[in-house]
C-alpha cells in the first residue's frame, strides 16, 4: 500500500463502517459471552450489571461523585430505568449508594471490589477480542488503530 492510498479517507467517511461494527458487536454480547469471560462466573455477571458497573466506572473518570443522572447519561437512558438497574447492581453486590457529599437528595455511587474483578475480567475480553481481530494486521497498523479508537471514545463519551 502507497502513502496516499494510506491517506485516503475510508469510502463513505467511515461512517456506515462504524455502525456495521456497532450492530454486529452489540448483537454478540449476550449473556453467554459473560459466562466465558470467567470460568465459574457468578450467575449475577450478566450484561445489564456489566453495563452499570462500565458506566460508573465511565463517569467517574470525569467527576468522582456518581450519579443515578450520570448512569444515565452514560448508557443513554431515562433516569427511572438506570435507576432500577442500580437497584439490580446493588443488590447483587457490586454497586454501592452513599448519600451524596455535594446534595443530601442524590444518591453517590461507587464500585463494589466485586464490581473492580468483573470489570478487570470483561477488560481482559475486550482486549483479547480486539487483539483476535487485528492479529494479522501489522504490528503499528494495531497500535494506531486501537490508539484511534481509545480517542473517539474518550471524545464522544464525555
Amino acid at each position: 500500500m502507497t502513502e496516499n492510498e494510506k491517506a485516503r479517507p475510508a469510502p463513505n467517511g467511515g461512517g456506515p463502517a462504524l455502525f456495521r461494527l456497532v450492530r454486529f458487536w452489540s448483537r454478540r454480547w449476550a449473556p453467554e459471552v459473560v459466562e466465558r469471560l470467567y470460568e465459574g462466573a457468578p450467575q449475577t455477571w450478566t450484561v445489564q450489571n456489566l453495563y452499570v458497573i462500565d458506566a460508573i466506572h465511565s463517569a467517574a473518570q470525569a467527576d468522582p461523585e456518581v450519579t443515578v443522572a450520570d448512569v444515565a447519561r452514560q448508557l443513554g437512558l431515562d433516569r427511572s430505568v438506570a435507576s432500577r438497574m442500580i437497584t439490580d447492581a446493588v443488590r447483587d453486590g457490586f454497586v454501592l449508594r452513599e448519600t451524596s457529599g455535594q446534595d443530601a437528595r442524590r444518591a453517590r455511587l461507587s464500585l463494589s471490589p466485586a464490581a473492580e474483578k468483573f470489570l478487570d475480567a470483561t477488560h481482559e475480553y475486550q482486549r483479547a477480542a480486539f487483539a483476535e481481530l487485528v492479529a494479522h494486521w501489522p504490528a503499528e497498523d494495531r497500535r494506531r488503530f486501537a490508539g484511534y479508537l481509545g480517542r473517539l471514545a474518550k471524545e464522544v463519551l464525555r
